[in-house]
């Protein structure tokens, strides 16, 4: 087996190799190293386009203008990030299958905003929202491929192109497809996003515009889980079930699917702009803008045959469908002054929102309306500066008008001690309408109607902290949720229903990162502590979670052909009385059954960067056949098996 993988190892040498030929020019490399860094990344090496192009020319932009660039080194942070969602997963339990949800097993408070969403949240693991999608600026055509194979005849592949017509002309396009079939019986997971941007500005930079087009598509069949017979067939570990599809499953006929559409753009417009001519450094900058959001989720549950498990339903087959729609427009006013105001802005907005079904609902002891329709006012400020090491910043924003009322305050202030370690402090307060599917939903199952007048639900956050790779990553973060709206443990028609705690839920979470290294090896190490001090019958998390890699990195050949990281990555968190999942929702709810967890989870991993591909090789869960058949990712659903899995990552510089 290991031949067969060095074999392709040499193959994707080869075929890098022939990929980075360009017609009579050199291909840049953005390989670099950090100074002072305890993360230990690819040796670099000299090829440059031309003596006026570097790596730091290829830029990654943020909606919130932050600027990163396109990074093809190895390390542990890549690591952790090679998976379906493209980003670190630490504190969510994955499900079975590659594009299944995941089961959140600690929380973070400091985002803020005034509206409410669809809900279905389980479901939107995945789900590119506005924030998600970036901008670029490349002197050459850029393009990342990424591969990983799946569970059972499956796999992801994310393709992404982007090249700048002109300096001031920027477009992507990327797609990112997904199959898998998965090791239980009716667990596939389907999905698929297209997203297409552009940016662009005027030589004076006076006018600047940036928008995206994004089509997305999250589609699973749903099995409810096993039934009791065959999660006693499971935890025996009896041979006759290694081969999962012989497990029953609750459901054989059931598929959730959330499909959205997303039109944005953002326009600016400099009214004036003062420069130090000497400098060539702005002065100060007067700018006015104008962003649009049009945006339609549809999330619906089918099913070909009612079943009891959901209770009692109005007629034999299912298909429930809630659609949501959004229309917000925001007028901003800007303006930056480097040395002595820093950046203000104050912003108007309007949001239209339209959430229900495609009829009223009457049954013998309820009426549900069949949408939720309103519009909404907003106003807020925001404002950034910077003083020697302190940069501090602050936003405000409230409704004033319309049918939901809502604000947020929230600030951080952050300390640089020198260029590689700063600390950071921020408080936040924030009052809003819980999501839309806990004040109203329909079913074809009777149990599952509701229209409520829920409260606001109120989070006030205080939080700090410390960032260094020479000391540690540490963070602490105190939450009181006040009106926690949740869904709760079946009652007694057997169903979870949406409730609002009448108490304030008192969260604390202690953070602590740090990488020990010694030679070649390396071990680093993330701990969570938490405590729900008050609301824990509503609000619960594992007390402790770990991850710890205990890795080696070095290059094989002389000439420096072939970089390697390998090692151990240990997963683990205490026992606790675990969310369930219910497909029906897409939301998760309390349980007071079984407490789950305890177990470890163990992988290991072969990643090797050759040229300008990473090719990571994952052992995964290798000790799921002498531990204990105890391990799950919810009630009834267990978490996946011993897995030898494959990808890549690929990049081209043309």
């Amino acid at each position: 087996m290991f031949k067969k993988w060095f074999l392709l190892l040499l193959v994707i040498s080869r075929m890098a190799g022939f990929a980075q030929i360009n017609q009579g020019q050199d291909v840049i490399s953005n390989r670099f190293t950090e100074e002072n860094d305890s993360l230990k990344f690819s040796k670099p090496f000299k090829v440059k386009l031309s003596d006026k192009t570097h790596y730091t020319d290829y830029k990654i932009i943020s909606l919130k203008n932050d600027t990163t660039y396109v990074d093809t080194t190895l390390n542990i942070s890549k690591y952790y990030k090679f998976n379906f969602l493209r980003q670190d997963v630490f504190g969510l339990q994955p499900f079975e299958n590659m594009g299944q949800t995941f089961n959140a097993l600690t929380y973070e408070y400091k985002e803020v905003g005034l509206y409410p969403a669809i809900g279905a949240r389980a479901k939107h693991y995945g789900y590119y929202e506005v924030e998600d999608i970036d901008y670029y600026e490349v002197p050459t055509p850029t393009t990342i491929l990424m591969y990983r194979t799946g569970m059972q005849q499956g796999q992801v592949l994310d393709a992404f192109f982007t090249f700048n017509y002109t300096k001031r002309f920027n477009a992507s396009v990327a797609f990112k497809g997904l199959h898998s079939l998965g090791d239980y019986r009716h667990a596939s997971s389907d999905g698929g996003s297209m997203r297409l941007t552009m940016s662009y500005h005027t030589l004076d930079e006076k006018y600047q515009i940036r928008a995206h087009i994004v089509a997305q598509k999250l589609e699973n069949d749903e099995n409810g889980g096993l039934t009791e017979v065959s999660m006693e067939n499971f935890e025996s570990g009896s041979p006759n079930f290694k081969d999962r599809a012989r497990l029953e499953t609750r459901f054989t006929d059931a598929m959730n699917t959330l499909r959205g559409n997303r039109y944005f753009f953002e326009q600016t417009y400099s009214l004036w702009k003062k420069k130090d001519s000497a400098k060539s450094k702005t002065l100060s900058d007067l700018r006015i803008g104008h962003q649009f959001n049009y945006e339609r989720k549809h999330y619906s549950f089918e099913q070909s045959t009612a079943n009891s498990f959901f209770g009692e339903a109005f007629i034999p087959s299912v298909n429930d469908d809630a659609k949501f729609s959004k229309l917000y427009n925001e007028v901003f006013a800007d303006f930056t002054s480097p040395y002595i105001l820093g950046n203000f802005r104050v912003s108007v907005n309007d949001y239209l929102y339209d959430y229900g079904y495609k009829n009223m609902l009457i049954s013998d002891d309820q009426v549900i309306h069949s949408r939720m329709k309103g519009n909404v006012m907003g106003a807020g400020a925001e404002w950034q500066a910077g003083f020697h090491r302190f940069n501090l910043h602050a936003k405000a924003s409230t409704t004033f008008a319309g049918s939901l009322n809502a604000n947020y305050i929230a600030g951080d202030l952050s300390f640089a001690i020198d260029s590689i370690s700063s600390l950071y402090a921020g408080i936040s307060t924030n009052t809003r309408s819980p999501n839309f599917n806990f004040l109203m939903f329909q079913s074809t199952y009777k149990s599952y109607n509701w229209q409520t007048d829920y409260k606001n639900q109120g989070i006030h956050t205080l939080y700090g902290g410390i960032r260094s790779k020479k000391w540690l990553d540490a963070s602490v973060q105190q939450t009181s949720i006040s009106s926690y709206t949740y869904f709760d443990a079946p009652g007694d028609d057997g169903q979870t229903h949406p409730r609002q705690y009448d108490k304030t839920v008192q969260y604390f979470k202690v953070q602590v990162g740090k990488e020990f290294r010694l030679g070649k090896f390396a071990l680093d190490n993330t701990l969570v502590y938490q405590n729900v001090m008050q609301g824990g019958d509503v609000f619960r998390v594992p007390q402790f979670i770990t991850r710890n890699s205990l890795y080696f990195t070095d290059y094989l050949f002389k000439g420096d052909p072939l970089y390697l990281q390998t090692g151990i990555t240990f997963n683990y968190f205490t026992k606790y009385y675990m969310n369930a999942y219910n497909p029906l929702l897409a939301e998760f709810y309390l349980q007071n059954d079984r407490e789950l967890g305890g177990y470890p989870m163990f992988d290991f991993f072969i990643n090797a960067e050759i040229s300008r591909v990473r090719i990571y090789l994952l052992f995964e869960h290798f000790n799921a056949d002498f531990t204990g058949y105890n391990y799950y990712s919810a009630p009834t659903y267990p978490y996946r098996d011993f897995k030898v899995r494959f990808g890549l990552v690929w990049n081209f510089f043309i």
